[in-house]
């Protein structure tokens, strides 16, 4: 049994992204303990290149409500980054989150598995590039294993993800986790 932690970075309550990572952790739950992080529940400032964090006990010059999540990364062994895509990156909420973990502190996670899930409005075939390469990069720098991704095109309204395929892949793709 793992601990997965799923960072929902929509500040949507319900929207497509958090309704595809609900899809996600209900498949997860089968054999898992897994927590739900919204970025929507926390505020967080960005990372402010002081590398205080690096000169000093602690965390940052300012940490917010970024403890709590630190806490929760701590225990993770698998951790899920849930976006949705509105200019060809992550949420910038999101963005801020995995910014903040620029700090020595990361070094004491036990993740070693990453999934993402990915939710964009376009039809675009390269929608999700720029992404998929930072998800790459960071798999490869921190030797993490990819449990895999979700990508979900031509979803815009709240509610448009219902039905979907991608839903039930989600699902399938959290219940393969142990």
């Amino acid at each position: 049994m793992s601990k997965i932690v799923i960072l929902i970075g929509s500040m949507r309550k319900g929207g497509n992204t958090d309704l595809l990572a609900r899809k996600f952790a209900e498949g997860a739950a089968q054999h898992n303990n897994v927590e739900m992080i919204s970025v929507a529940d926390y505020r967080i400032a960005p990372c402010i290149g002081c590398n205080t964090c690096f000169t000093r006990e602690g965390n940052a010059c300012f940490n917010h409500d970024m403890d709590a999540i630190y806490e929760k990364l701590r225990c993770a062994d698998v951790l899920v980054i849930a976006s949705p895509v509105y200019f060809y990156g992550i949420s910038a909420e999101l963005k801020a989150i995995i910014d903040r973990l620029h700090t020595p502190m990361r070094n004491t996670f036990a993740i070693r598995k990453l999934a993402l899930l990915l939710v964009g409005a376009a039809q675009l075939p390269n929608l999700f590039d720029p992404i998929l390469m930072q998800y790459q990069m960071i798999l490869d720098f921190f030797h993490l294993q990819d449990c895999g991704k979700i990508l979900v095109r031509g979803v815009k309204d709240k509610g448009d993800i219902i039905g979907r395929a991608e839903t039930d892949a989600a699902y399938r793709l959290g219940l393969s986790i142990v």
